[in-house]
């Protein structure tokens, strides 16, 4: 099952790549993508260690990371939330 997974993975990868070079798409969206993703762990990495949220540490893992990527601050608060209510 493992080769299985692997080959579809394998020829995706493969087919996103030959239409990323087909279509000569512009790189700058992937720059935008990088700088998003920096600026939401950078700023739960200053959220975890300034102390703004008084006994709050919120996990920097990929979950977290996305949450704050997509949704922005009302995912930092969203996540604040979660983590009040499971402590």
């Amino acid at each position: 099952m493992k080769t299985v997974w692997a080959a579809m993975l394998i020829g995706s990868s493969a087919l996103l790549i030959w239409i990323l070079i087909r279509n000569k798409m512009p790189f700058s969206w992937l720059k935008g993508f990088a700088l998003h993703l920096i600026a939401a762990a950078g700023v739960l990495y200053v959220l975890n260690y300034s102390g703004w949220i008084a006994d709050m540490y919120i996990p920097l893992n990929p979950i977290t990371i996305g949450t704050v990527f997509v949704l922005g601050v009302p995912g930092i608060a969203l996540l604040t939330g979660l983590q009040m209510t499971v402590m």
